[in-house]
């Protein structure tokens, strides 16, 4: 039976958490789009609900395509919507990518992409951080958000193996490869990380670069491919158990 009202709990919901500003209360999330909603089955991710174009030939339960357009943050034709639970992991090596401070959500899910190309084991969000389960996050992670294991902390104590702090034009030029667990942590943009994280950390590490500074995401790229150089296929980590 195709869905045909606007009315219907379902779009109902899929509405607020595709316009979402703060977490959801259930922990709930949405992968709008084809590239997404496959990521998450290659994932082995069950969706709560799976919705799809009438007429479209994909699975879900079919809605008409212009209601579907109307509860879409995309509005451009989206022909499938999922709803997710989120899951949350334990920080873990041996290669793990931290975020402390960075507040948008674009920025965080680009990460969570890059961690994913470099073979992370986990990515950990440290507080001020966007919500990774976000709409602009979940699509800027171009659906690493359903491989990379998501963790959040409090305190750089929680991070796995050797903790190097990310900080423009300190410390040491940030050389790979790295040997042995180890934590890349990066700040906001602008401000950077906290004195106090900095000093906490074991090292301090700068991309060594023309300019002042970088996007965070792309510090975060940048460096990920300096600590994996040379490792190769070892440190290729698929996704791994979360809990």
């Amino acid at each position: 039976m195709i869905i045909t009202s606007q009315h219907n709990e379902k779009l109902k919901q899929i509405r607020k958490l595709a316009r979402r500003r703060e977490r959801d209360a259930r922990g709930r999330f949405v992968a709008e789009g084809e590239d997404l909603v496959a990521a998450a089955t290659a994932a082995g991710w069950e969706p709560l609900s799976l919705l799809a174009a009438a007429d479209s030939g994909l699975a879900g339960e079919e809605v008409e395509a212009r209601l579907l357009d109307g509860v879409s943050s995309l509005r451009s034709g989206t022909r499938t919507i999922g709803v997710y639970e989120e899951r949350w992991a334990r920080p873990a090596g041996p290669l793990c990518m931290a975020l402390w401070g960075v507040g948008d959500p674009g920025n965080v899910g680009a990460i969570l992409r890059s961690a994913r190309a470099f073979g992370a084991a986990s990515a950990v969000l440290g507080p001020g951080c966007a919500d990774p389960f976000g709409p602009k996050a979940v699509r800027a992670s171009m659906g690493a958000i359903f491989e990379v294991p998501v963790a959040r902390i409090e305190s750089i104590d929680e991070l796995p193996g050797e903790r190097v702090a990310l900080v423009a034009g300190s410390g040491e030029v940030l050389a790979g490869p790295a040997g042995g667990e180890l934590t890349l942590i990066v700040g906001a943009e602008r401000e950077g990380l906290p004195a106090e994280l900095v000093a906490a950390a074991d090292r301090v590490a700068h991309i060594e670069i023309a300019s002042e500074s970088l996007n965070a995401a792309m510090a975060a790229t940048v460096g990920l491919y300096e600590l994996t150089r040379g490792h190769g296929a070892a440190w290729m980590t698929p996704g791994g158990c979360r809990t």
